[in-house]
C-alpha cells in the first residue's frame, strides 16, 4: 500500500513538472513583425484635435510593451500601422439637476479603424473597427470638459490598439 502511494505521488509530482516545463512569461506568441511604422492617425471624425493625440499615444504604448520596434519611417519598417478616426460620439447619461434639458454627464466614445500592411502591401489586419468610451461631467462647460477628456480617449484607444496589433489573432 505504501509503495503504491509513493508511486501515485512520483507519478503526480513528475506529471506536474511537464506540465509546467512549457510555462513561460509574457504574452503569447510572437508579434507579426519584428518593426512598425505608425502613420499619422487621419480624423474624420469630428474630434478635435485627436489625430496627433492617438497616434503619439499608439507609439507611446507600442514602445512600452517592448516586443516590436519602432521604426521612424515606412522603408525601415517591416510593417505599418494606419489609423483612421471614424467617429467620435457623445450621448448624455445624466441631466442637471436644476435643468432637465441641459446635460451634465456625456459619455464621449471615439471609434478607429486600423489597417496593418506588411512592407509588399499584403494586408495583416483589414480595417479592425475598435472603440473606446469615457464619462465626462461638464460641469465647467462642454468644450472645456472635452478638451481634458480628449487624451484620456486617446490613451484607452491606443491600449486597445496596441492590444490587437501585439496580441495573437
Amino acid at each position: 500500500m505504501r509503495l503504491l502511494f509513493r508511486s501515485l505521488f512520483a507519478l503526480a509530482l513528475l506529471a506536474g513538472l511537464a506540465a509546467c516545463s512549457h510555462y513561460h512569461l509574457g504574452a503569447p506568441g510572437r508579434p507579426v513583425a519584428q518593426s512598425l511604422f505608425v502613420v499619422p492617425a487621419t480624423n474624420s471624425a469630428f474630434a478635435p484635435q485627436a489625430g496627433p493625440l492617438v497616434t503619439d499615444a499608439v507609439r507611446l504604448a507600442l514602445a512600452r510593451d517592448g516586443r516590436i520596434t519602432l521604426a521612424a519611417d515606412t522603408e525601415a519598417a517591416e510593417a505599418r500601422l494606419q489609423i483612421h478616426l471614424v467617429r467620435f460620439e457623445r450621448d448624455v447619461l445624466a441631466a442637471r439637476h436644476d435643468d432637465t434639458a441641459l446635460a451634465r454627464k456625456f459619455a464621449a466614445k471615439l471609434t478607429a479603424e486600423i489597417t496593418v500592411r506588411d512592407r509588399n502591401d499584403k494586408i495583416l489586419i483589414d480595417r479592425r473597427t475598435i472603440a473606446v468610451a469615457r464619462d465626462v461631467f461638464v460641469d465647467g462647460g462642454l468644450q472645456p470638459a472635452e478638451y481634458q477628456t480628449m487624451p484620456l480617449l486617446a490613451d484607452a484607444l491606443a491600449v486597445e490598439i496596441a492590444h490587437a496589433v501585439l496580441d495573437t489573432w
